[in-house]
């Protein structure tokens, strides 16, 4: 099987549509982006409003191409908001800052448990029928792809998987087309605006995110800011040292000033500067 693991931002975007054009046309436009077996999106709880919107653009062209598209609950958001402080929770990479003034960060574990192992197991048991607890077919091991939205500037992210089952393919970075390509190709072919995909309160988001989203989308930003005092006003478990931010900058995000968010990441399109959305 060939199955896509779709975050619904630019590149995971722009491979699942090339999918749909490659299932309509002869020859495939697209050599190198096969006709998916499945596309899967992990819905964690806390997202832009424009991921949303990506997504259903995307399940519907999907669907409208014969393509099977699937949205699992996996409740990262949920999870974390009610067992933080209380009990042992996934590892987010938190920027962290120590009483001696030391600075680091936290451990990522959030995509592996709540994305790759959630796919992972719906293809297992969902998809080619394995019962929960069987070993693994022999035809099964390694036989499998899974595909993922890295574009050509992210080639130093594409790893090898862990899983029996799968080999990771990178068909953007093969076919070496960047982040404003892909935005390019959406835009143009498609005639919708992206912006990346990621929780709403990943830490790996510059701070004009959190500009953004207080002054275009106030409830999402509103629960951003209850995730960052649940950080300020509990200690997790095992308890630590150091205290834990969203922002980088290691700032509550209600303290940031227009200076702290001048950071906008863009790239350029027909002469014009275009956030990309973290």
């Amino acid at each position: 099987m060939k199955i896509l693991s779709f975050g619904a931002g630019m590149q995971s975007t722009a491979l699942a549509l090339m999918s749909c054009e490659n299932a309509v046309q002869a020859p495939a436009p697209y050599p190198l982006v096969p006709v998916y077996d499945a596309v899967i999106f992990c819905d964690l709880g806390l997202e832009p409003l424009w991921v949303k919107e990506q997504m259903e653009f995307t399940k519907n062209a999907c669907e409208n191409a014969g393509i099977p598209f699937y949205v699992l609950d996996t409740p990262l958001y949920k999870d974390f908001t009610e067992n933080f402080g209380e009990r042992r929770v996934i590892s987010i990479p938190w920027w962290t800052l120590g009483n001696d003034g030391h600075k680091s960060k936290m451990p990522r574990n959030c995509t592996i448990d709540y994305k790759v192992e959630r796919i992972s197991k719906f293809v297992r048991w969902e998809l080619l029928g394995y019962r929960k607890g069987q070993r693994l077919r022999s035809e099964d091991i390694k036989a499998h792809e899974m595909h993922m939205g890295f574009s050509a500037e992210e080639a130093h992210r594409c790893k090898e998987s862990k899983s029996s089952m799968f080999v990771n393919k990178f068909p953007l970075v093969d076919m070496g087309l960047t982040r404003a390509d892909n935005y390019k190709y959406i835009l143009e072919e498609w005639g919708m605006d992206t912006k990346a995909s990621a929780c709403a309160f990943c830490p790996f988001h510059k701070n004009f995110f959190y500009q953004y989203i207080r002054e275009h989308e106030p409830e999402t930003y509103q629960a951003v800011v209850g995730v960052d005092h649940l950080l300020r006003d509990k200690n997790p478990k095992p308890p630590m040292d150091s205290d834990l931010f969203i922002s980088r900058s290691r700032k509550r995000i209600e303290d940031l000033t227009p200076a702290d968010c001048n950071d906008a990441e863009c790239f350029e399109y027909c002469g014009r500067q275009v956030w990309n959305g973290f």
